[in-house]
């Protein structure tokens, strides 16, 4: 059997994806594609980068990617697989190229851009960025992240109209607000105000949660001296303290609603709560204008959705 010529850029994307039921009813139809592998990486990225993942039917007479060109007298059927294959490479493109790409993992940090993107109404693609698995290392993501931290997003349609990055969560939550002109106030003072819970949540809640996670739970048996499980917990009672007062008569940290604030601080105290041995340590029972406002903000429909994008299965 001829083997089909490939072009050069091959296509990528997630093998859970639509595209790849599609792969899997062409293989239905034509046996000799044989099994259909797939090399997972952890992206696509957006067009723009010319760097797609790899994907291709294989066996021991033939490989297929994207073909642009095939041997002369093929068959009916080899020609109406290749029209497909380019059709689904020009719909790929022309999907990444509408929607904002994310490439993050539900952590505290990654599911702030979850919750905006679907709080916000805008369309996306999730490409999980395992980072247990040093995905955030990979150089197609370190083009998008050179600092290897998810949560990351490609915006095809930036402030220039052309594709731009932004990197680090409150950069993205503020870019995506003033992009659509949601969850952040046009009124100068609560504007203002949004913007320095957000900063309390970047530079104290995040940070010391981290820390106080990762000592109290995940370096148990490496580190045995109390000080950074009592330093940590000490801090992340006192900022519990902050929110309990903040919230006191209030339904969101700012007084006209929710806001971009709330979406980046309760993924870290519900992550907390979460946590038998972490809520009990940290004391958070004890705290009901935080418990009531997690309650509040995680069973908003398009929060709770967002908080599972890039989930780990």
């Amino acid at each position: 059997m001829e083997r089909l010529v490939s072009h050069r850029q091959k296509l990528r994307f997630s093998p859970s994806s639509h595209y790849h039921r599609f792969f899997l009813h062409l293989q239905g139809q034509y046996s000799s594609l044989g099994k259909l592998q797939t090399k997972k990486l952890p992206l696509p990225l957006h067009p723009s980068y010319k760097c797609y993942p790899l994907l291709s039917f294989c066996s021991t007479s033939i490989t297929i990617t994207t073909p642009t060109t095939v041997a002369a007298g093929a068959s009916p059927a080899r020609l109406h697989l290749r029209q497909n294959f380019r059709l689904l490479s020009a719909k790929v493109e022309a999907e990444m190229a509408s929607k904002i790409q994310l490439y993050s993992l539900a952590t505290p940090n990654g599911m702030k851009i979850g919750i905006a993107l679907e709080e916000m109404g805008l369309e996306y693609d999730a490409h999980l960025i395992n980072i247990m698995k040093n995905d955030q290392f990979t150089p197609e993501f370190i083009a998008v992240n050179p600092n290897s931290k998810i949560p990351a997003i490609v915006d095809p349609d930036g402030p220039d109209g052309k594709p731009f990055t932004v990197f680090e969560s409150g950069a993205i939550l503020l870019y995506l607000a003033d992009k659509t002109g949601k969850f952040l106030s046009h009124d100068p003072r609560l504007k203002w105000e949004t913007i320095q819970w957000l900063f309390f949540q970047m530079a104290g809640v995040g940070p010391m949660f981290g820390q106080f996670g990762h000592f109290f739970r995940f370096a148990k048996e490496k580190c045995k001296d109390p000080y950074p499980v009592e330093r940590y917990a000490t801090e992340s009672k006192r900022l519990l303290g902050v929110l309990e007062k903040r919230l006191e008569g209030r339904e969101y940290l700012i007084d006209d609603g929710y806001s971009i604030a709330d979406m980046a601080t309760v993924p870290w105290v519900y992550s907390a709560s979460n946590h038998p041995e972490s809520k009990a340590k940290l004391e958070i029972d004890s705290l009901p204008n935080v418990t009531a406002w997690v309650e509040r903000c995680i069973t908003r429909p398009a929060t709770a959705k967002g908080m599972t994008v890039c989930k780990l299965s």
